[in-house]
């Protein structure tokens, strides 16, 4: 029988990730409500930590052994330059593996170098990864198809060693650099239009400006946050809406961060719902009182009547959901539930919806066909290659507007800034004024 310790490397990584991961689930069954906040939240982001770390080293093994191992025994091992690019790529994979642990140290006003860099090599090593599998991938239906008896020279066997890694890091560098400068852009402002039936006369060209997924934390600070604020209110809308996962850290920690959205001032008032991150957090009540004294209201599973202007006989109804993650982390007091969200909502009145995740706008759509519009984020549109096709095709709507059935729409944002990794490929963040029409 074979021991532990006779285990490959990726066997004992894959297993002490199953062991984490476990840790988390019985946490979460068991010691939810025998664990005072604090502790639970430290508990809850370090096992994530440790969970993501596992799994990476699985993936760093992969490129020491592509990017260092393979070149061992070439003539380039005995090169001046073999030891600094060994020394190069583990401080590559060190600062990847780090990143995750400074949400837990590392967060303030502003961002911290090492945070920015310890992200931006994680997004890197996801780069180098997709392209080491799928290079490798090529490389193994090249020899299938040569057929196992075609022979070649070992000079030819050892440049085509040497290819593959050498091609995969060209590749990664040159899409890190783009995905980094696209995502030091402002976010683009996109205007849409969107139909809303029964909405009265008079509110018709009602602005809404949607903000999704701002993430402050180690990537993004206070800076980045004043200037979205700035565009915001450039748009003059008559409502601003915050479609969850504003943050990733405690509210005493990241408070002076937070100062620019009480700048905002929209007429008919600021509204906000919780993504999967504000749980995360495990501090969503010091949030909820951090934003009210911004003038900010969250919607936990409730609704406000927007009153126009004109006439107080015409309004609609805006309602939020919690986020449908606080129900899988047993998040007391909190989870999504439509039916206290939409009391006293009518199909009489248009209905706008907020609900974070576009998973949580399809059920909502089935609970309630007569929504007229809900609004997402979560997506983050990708946020960058080759993560877009997995959030594709885990979630039933992706980024932008959709229509379902005869008089409902759903928009999801891209997001207004983005999640740790302070980059984008393929996707790019994004404020959307939405004008709403009366038919």
């Amino acid at each position: 029988m074979i021991s532990f310790k006779q285990l490959p490397l990726e066997v004992k990584a894959a297993v002490a990730a199953g062991v984490v991961f476990f840790s988390m689930m019985l946490s979460r069954s068991y010691l939810a409500e025998q664990l005072e906040l604090r502790t639970r939240r430290w508990l809850l982001r370090l096992q994530m930590a440790l969970f993501a770390n596992a799994l990476m080293l699985i993936g760093s093994l992969h490129v020491w052994r592509s990017t260092v191992t393979a070149f061992s025994r070439s003539p380039a091992a005995s090169s001046l330059c073999f030891m600094p690019w060994k020394i190069a790529v583990f401080m590559f994979l060190a600062l990847a593996h780090s990143s995750f642990f400074t949400l837990l140290f590392l967060v303030a006003e502003e961002p911290y170098f090492f945070s920015l860099a310890a992200y931006t090599c994680l997004g890197a090593y996801i780069i180098l990864i997709f392209f080491l599998f799928t290079l490798g991938s090529v490389e193994q239906a090249y020899k299938f198809l040569a057929g196992r008896g075609a022979k070649a020279g070992t000079g030819n066997k050892n440049s085509r060693t040497a290819m593959k890694p050498v091609l995969a890091v060209m590749l990664t560098v040159v899409l890190t650099v783009v995905g980094l400068l696209n995502a030091s852009q402002p976010p683009t402002v996109n205007s849409v239009e969107v139909p809303v039936h029964k909405l009265p006369s008079t509110m018709n060209n009602l602005k809404v400006v949607l903000l999704s997924d701002i993430h402050l934390g180690p990537t993004v600070g206070k800076t980045k946050l004043a200037m979205i604020v700035r565009m915001v209110k450039a748009l003059k809308p008559d409502i601003t809406v915050i479609v969850g996962d504003l943050t990733d850290s405690e509210a005493e920690i990241i408070r002076p961060a937070v100062e620019p959205l009480g700048e905002l001032n929209s007429p008919l008032g600021t509204y906000f719902v919780t993504g999967n991150h504000e749980y995360y957090t495990s501090d969503v009540s010091n949030w909820f009182e951090l934003l009210k004294s911004f003038n900010i209201q969250p919607l936990h599973n409730e609704n406000v009547k927007i009153v126009s202007p004109e006439s107080t006989d015409d309004w609609f109804c805006l309602a939020g959901v919690d986020d449908i993650e606080a129900d899988v982390l047993r998040y007391s007091g909190h989870g999504m539930d439509l039916k206290k969200a939409l009391r006293d909502c009518s199909s009489e009145h248009a209905i706008v919806l907020l609900a974070h995740q576009p998973i949580a706008a399809k059920w909502a759509l089935q609970e309630r066909p007569d929504i007229n519009l809900i609004l997402s984020g979560h997506t983050h549109g990708g946020q960058m290659f080759p993560l877009n096709a997995g959030a594709y095709f885990l979630n039933p709507f992706f980024v932008g507007l959709y229509k379902v059935g005869q008089n409902t729409f759903v928009y999801v944002s891209p997001g207004t800034m983005y999640f740790g990794i302070p980059m984008r490929l393929g996707s790019r963040a994004e404020i959307t004024e939405i004008i709403l029409r009366s038919p």
